[in-house]
């Protein structure tokens, strides 16, 4: 079988692994799981939680306690499960058998690490996301050794019941989270498991089969009732350009509320449900556009909202409404096609942009059908440079 590629695991993480249920200790930058091992330490597994979440090379050293043997090692070596990231190594996922030469970048490069193993440099990571490009999105993960490397959802099991009953912490979620995983084949992995499966999946195309043609309708209700094409074409545009707001307001505000989230299981089930899971899966092509319920139940206070601001002019509401629906389902299907198209030479910026968002900094680059509010907002991403092709 070829060499699993090892997860790094944040030192938090680690930290917060020293109970019976589930155990790490380190040894430099090796992580391993001994929770199967307690109740096999010769010497007790109290000896071990003891030490749990801890570095344990000093201690089975120490002669006058106990000098650990050979065998011992090789029993640890059968329970690593990465490496960690400490403040010198942020994030790196390697198959390197020296761990002790991961090095740090230069400060320029921040949120990243690399790999360096005889003076050559290997592939860098942001420590976020533990990614270091859009082809790291498509990587397919390995369910058994991510749930055991992680402790957070088992990808082979419903995940709806695993994040309801899991009692994860708001911060053990959150990083858990925004660390991309990849189905097996780009399927949906299981989220409930029973007769709502279905409903918890939505097609690309359901969104412009469905909110087109009442879009169609609206905006001639307009044409044809305010007193000219100027006058209706005013109102409609001035829609489009308010959804591009409120897109970037709720994916900035709703979608990734994250630090505001109530510390409990009814908070952080309901972000896994409304955006985390994208985070968490974001090739699952089904669990991308909004499905049909929750637009419905999101577009209704600007409906309101709409009839209130232009209660002068129904049809002027009914306009500017239909020019902002119509920017949900372009931004729905950019969204969909950003993920999953090969895009023309104009539009690959965006899909780029936007994929970064995914891969290397969640907390900025909210903005997916246009990076004006984030330009507006301070949320940039920085992108790197454009490669020069030189002229022959």
């Amino acid at each position: 079988m070829p060499a699993r590629t090892l997860p790094t695991i944040p030192i938090a993480d680690v930290r917060f692994r020293n109970t019976a249920e589930s155990c790490y200790v380190t040894i430099g930058t090796k992580v391993y799981d001994v929770t199967d091992f307690i109740n096999d330490h010769p010497g007790g597994g109290d000896l071990i939680l003891e030490h749990g979440g801890q570095d344990v090379e000093e201690i089975m050293k120490d002669e006058i306690s106990h000098s650990h043997s050979e065998a011992a090692y090789e029993i640890l070596d059968e329970h690593l499960v990465g490496f960690v990231a400490t403040d010198k190594v942020l994030d790196t996922a390697t198959k390197s058998q020296k761990p002790a030469q991961i090095v740090p970048l230069p400060p320029s490069q921040q949120g990243m690490a690399e790999l360096k193993i005889n003076g050559v440099s290997s592939k860098q990571v942001y420590a976020a996301t533990g990614m270091s490009s859009e082809e790291d999105l498509s990587k397919e993960t390995d369910p058994e050794f991510d749930y055991r490397a992680h402790k957070f959802l088992d990808l082979s099991k419903p995940l709806f019941p695993q994040m309801w009953y899991g009692g994860f912490s708001k911060d053990f979620y959150l990083e858990q989270v925004h660390r991309p995983r990849h189905y097996k084949g780009g399927d949906s992995a299981p989220l409930f498991g029973n007769i709502l499966e279905p409903l918890s999946k939505t097609a690309w195309w359901v969104v412009p089969t469905l909110w087109l043609p009442p879009v169609m309708y609206g905006t001639w209700l307009g044409f044809q009732n305010l007193s000219s094409v100027l006058e209706a074409a005013a109102y409609w545009a001035l829609g489009l350009f308010l959804w591009t707001l409120v897109e970037y307001i709720l994916h900035r505000c709703l979608f990734h509320i994250d630090y505001y989230l109530p510390n409990n299981r009814v908070g952080i089930t309901a972000h896994f449900l409304l955006h985390g899971i994208h985070h968490y899966l974001p090739m699952d092509k089904y669990r991308l556009v909004m499905p049909p319920t929750l637009f419905v139940v999101l577009a209704f206070p600007f409906w309101k909202l709409a009839l209130t601001v232009f209660a002068y002019n129904w049809f002027a509401a009914v306009t500017v409404f239909s020019g902002g629906i119509f920017g949900y389902i372009s931004y729905d299907l950019t969204h969909y096609f950003l993920h999953h198209r090969n895009l023309p030479a104009w539009y690959r910026q965006l899909k780029k942009y936007h994929l970064r968002h995914h891969f290397a900094d969640y907390q900025n680059g909210f903005g997916v059908t246009s990076r004006l509010w984030d330009w507006v907002f301070n949320t940039e991403l920085e992108m790197p440079p454009a490669k020069v092709v030189k002229a022959a």
